[in-house]
């Protein structure tokens, strides 16, 4: 059983989010943790297939279904940093370029945090195995959407900023339709996020995304319109899926 007011994170309770994510496709937000802002794209989603990218060493498919993905599931730890509401529209290419949203899927998000670290796995600078934080997956409901609260992301050597998404169509079959990519950021709003704390104690040369291989294979596409809040900042992005394509892969 499910307690409908336990707390996830530190902000908000499951029925706050509720109210708080429940308004995917409007155009505003007005809401305790952001205040009120204009999510560019959340209104009208144009269907525009997005170019897939490397699912990368740090997907870890925990099976974490929650929208607010910022604590550790085992501490309940919240992870620092500027809270990020990230909004998702998954539809699918139909017959004359039109868009039918994509009900049921699942969309996971993962990213480091303030500090460049993934939770959940081992790498040469960190160990964070049976640490749940950053991860999560939502399903989409009728229209297609599926929403977070998170934190803007950190960054770490070699690599631009970003976060990880993952959509699968047929979550509880063996095999199905999955589609895997990053969104990015602005650098100019990168530049001003990453000189607050948390951010500005990781110190070193941050990767910008001209200079990042990986972004230069589309990653244009993949930017996220990002518009900051009183509390927080606040993104949409839309997700169309040419399942009758090459773009995307079956399996698991």
């Amino acid at each position: 059983m499910h307690d409908d007011d336990a707390m996830v994170g530190r902000l908000l309770t499951r029925r706050e989010l509720v109210a708080l994510l429940g308004m995917s496709g409007a155009a505003v937000i007005a809401d305790p943790l952001f205040g009120q802002a204009r999510i560019p794209g959340a209104a009208a989603a144009p269907c525009v297939v997005q170019p897939e990218q490397t699912e990368g060493p740090y997907f870890v498919d925990k099976m974490l279904n929650r929208a607010d993905v910022r604590a550790d599931r085992g501490t309940g730890t919240v992870k620092p940093g500027q809270p990020l509401r990230l909004a998702f529209t998954v539809s699918q290419v139909a017959d004359g370029g039109t868009c039918v949203p994509v009900p049921g899927a699942q969309v996971d998000i993962w990213q480091c945090d303030a500090g460049g670290i993934y939770s959940g796995v081992t790498d040469r600078s960190f160990n964070t195995t049976g640490q749940h934080f950053l991860r999560g997956h939502q399903l989409t409901d009728a229209r297609g959407s599926a929403n977070f609260v998170t934190i803007y992301p950190g960054w770490y050597p070699g690599r631009a900023v970003h976060i990880h998404f993952k959509v699968r169509t047929t979550p509880a079959a063996q095999k199905g339709y999955e589609f895997t990519s990053q969104l990015y950021f602005d650098e100019a709003l990168n530049d001003r996020v990453f000189s607050r704390e948390p951010y500005s104690s990781h110190t070193g040369q941050r990767r910008r995304n001209e200079a990042d291989g990986i972004f230069r294979n589309g990653g244009q596409q993949l930017m996220l319109p990002v518009v900051e809040g009183a509390n927080g900042y606040a993104g949409a992005f839309s997700v169309a899926l040419a399942m009758n394509q090459s773009s995307g892969r079956a399996g698991r």
